[in-house]
């Protein structure tokens, strides 16, 4: 039987998002299975993992402002930002005081520019950089835009120091306790990440590869996922008719309703059936005033909310 929804899962240190994914896959038997925001192998935390039709709400899900909590340890410099890295440079830390690190961090709240570490998945002529720095190979990166919302120092026990970030989409935690560190002048790493919220799943409610393992033995899976529309409760909802269903189903443009004219962008909304079936994804076409599928889900057995107008 196909399956759809997101499970909320605990990734543990010491595991890839990917074989996090390969589990899944292999415990649920479905095919179709991503998740949504790549965690890096040592941090732990949220990773929504998405399951047969799911699996095309992951661009949504990389869009939702993420939580973490990040344990920088100042005076050590490692080659990937991070504990696991190979030790570059170390210098004593020691006449770093709170109210400097407190007025450094305000170079990285809002829009920051970073290079990506050479230890990441970012491509470089066809070759993730992780590759090219496993075999010494070092190149010139280009700078990215970034938006942190939020960064507060939440502890400070020097060397050691606790940040909470809150941030978009593509922003390397790695890279901002690397650049701290040279800001202080006197380096610096990550020691620890836990993502504590990806949109709306929270760490509080994540549930453990061993609870995942153990509901697939009962047959209880279907009572840890989440409906699809949940990552796009944002967006306005609409009920249609019968008669619109069928031509939604398939994916020919419908009128109905009202429409906020000379939007920048066009419209989109949630179509629900009227007993509460979440079928599709509608973008309001302004030149011909009628409301376009862009992505219609086949009505197989899955989870979801009641929608609303």
């Amino acid at each position: 039987m196909s399956i759809n929804g997101i499970l909320n899962i605990y990734k543990p240190p010491g595991k890839t998002s990917f074989e996090i994914v390969r589990l899944v896959k292999r415990l649920s038997g479905q095919r179709r299975v991503g998740h949504g925001g790549t965690l890096d192998p040592a941090a732990e935390g949220v990773l929504p993992v998405c399951i047969g039709q799911a699996t095309r709400m992951t661009s949504f899900l990389a869009e939702f402002k993420k939580v973490y909590s990040a344990e920088v340890v100042l005076g050590v410099s490692t080659d990937t930002y991070d504990a696991q890295g190979v030790v570059l440079q170390e210098k004593d830390p020691s006449y770093v005081k709170r109210e400097q690190v407190e007025e450094a961090l305000a170079a990285f709240r809002g829009t920051i520019e970073q290079t990506p570490p050479m230890y990441s998945a970012v491509k470089y002529g066809g070759r993730r950089l992780y590759e090219l720095a496993r075999q010494g190979i070092e190149v010139e990166r280009k700078k990215r835009k970034a938006y942190v919302s939020s960064l507060k120092l939440v502890a400070w026990t020097p060397p050691s120091l606790t940040l909470k970030v809150e941030c978009g989409k593509g922003t390397y935690i790695r890279s901002i306790a690397h650049d701290l560190g040279q800001l202080l002048m006197c380096g610096a790493h990550l020691k620890k990440l836990v993502r504590l919220a990806c949109g709306p799943f929270q760490l509080d409610d994540a549930i453990a590869i061993s609870e995942l393992q153990d509901s697939l033995k009962v047959g209880y899976l279907e009572e840890l996922l989440y409906p699809l529309d949940i990552v796009l409760l944002h967006w306005k909802a609409a009920i249609i008719g019968q008669n619109l269903e069928h031509y939604v189903l398939n994916g020919r443009h419908i009128k109905f309703g009202e429409h906020i004219s000379g939007q920048e962008h066009p419209q989109q909304c949630r179509a629900y059936t009227l007993d509460g079936r979440f079928i599709a994804l509608l973008n309001f076409d302004e030149k011909g005033g009628s409301w376009k599928p862009v992505r219609v889900f086949l009505q197989e057995t899955f989870v979801t909310n009641e929608g609303s107008t």
